[in-house]
């Protein structure tokens, strides 16, 4: 499941439409991305420097923001998630493919790193 709260993560963050490429590093239990938000795991929560935190239950991952008020809930199936939000992730290897909204992202993981465009 850690690897659904990374891209849960992702598809909350503010923009999917945004031209530049994103690089998030995974060491242990922080993850580190090249916009500046970094994420801390302790046990099955996970707490943003953006004000987002992840708690994980089974298949389901809640969500909640304190900086803009946002909250919902991620639910997993097979390789794919839904979200209360409308948003839609689908896993295939080491590609997900981000759905928000109408706005696209692709993200592909090799080792501890994560590219997304």
């Amino acid at each position: 499941m850690r690897r659904v709260l990374t891209f849960v993560a992702l598809a909350l963050s503010p923009s999917l439409a945004a031209s530049q490429t994103t690089t998030y590093q995974n060491y242990g239990n922080s993850t580190y991305g090249s916009n500046g938000t970094t994420y801390q795991r302790y046990g099955n929560t996970t707490y943003g420097s953006n004000g987002s935190t992840y708690q994980n239950f089974g298949n389901s991952t809640y969500y909640n923001n304190s900086r803009t008020g946002s909250s919902g809930t991620y639910q997993s199936y097979g390789n794919t998630t839904y979200g209360s939000d409308g948003t839609t992730i689908q896993r295939y290897g080491n590609t997900s493919y981000i759905n928000r909204n109408g706005e696209r992202r692709t993200c592909q993981r090799y080792g501890g790193t994560t590219y997304c465009n």
